[in-house]
């Protein structure tokens, strides 16, 4: 084999690479998602959860935390901040949810309060059946 098909073959085969390492990102961003992702379903017992009281549980891989609120019963909300992902604390006796990293604060039905959150705290889907709480 001469040099110079030799180099024509090993450029091809560069080009070839080159062509698939850019080709199948690309084909994978435009692919639409697989629909592996099962939305769960969580249970507790509302006796885990007192009036006042909060319980963090983990729901589809986010944290949250169910809330007994007096006179309003219970709601489930994300703790992820919406300013920059830090994770909120219920705050008992002022009744809110505080975020530690940037002071955000924000209501029991998740809004924002005061801070620099743009938007509220993600809610999730409630019920309740007897003497448990259906989060999902």
């Amino acid at each position: 084999m001469k040099r110079r098909a030799f180099l024509k073959s090993l450029l091809g085969l560069f080009g070839a690479t080159a062509l698939v390492s850019f080709s199948y990102p690309l084909l994978r961003f435009f692919a639409p998602p697989r629909s592996e992702a099962r939305v769960q379903r969580i249970s507790i017992l509302k006796k885990d959860v007192p009036v006042g009281e909060a319980k963090e549980i983990i729901f589809n891989n986010t944290p949250a935390i169910v809330i007994n609120r007096s006179g309003k019963g219970f709601i489930a909300l994300s703790k992820v901040c919406t300013h920059l992902g830090c994770l909120v604390e219920y705050e008992k006796g002022k009744s809110r949810l505080f975020c530690p990293c940037h002071a955000g604060i924000y209501d029991l039905e998740g809004n924002v309060v005061s801070g620099p959150p743009p938007k509220p705290l993600l809610k999730f889907p409630i019920s309740v059946e007897g003497e448990k709480i259906i989060i999902g």
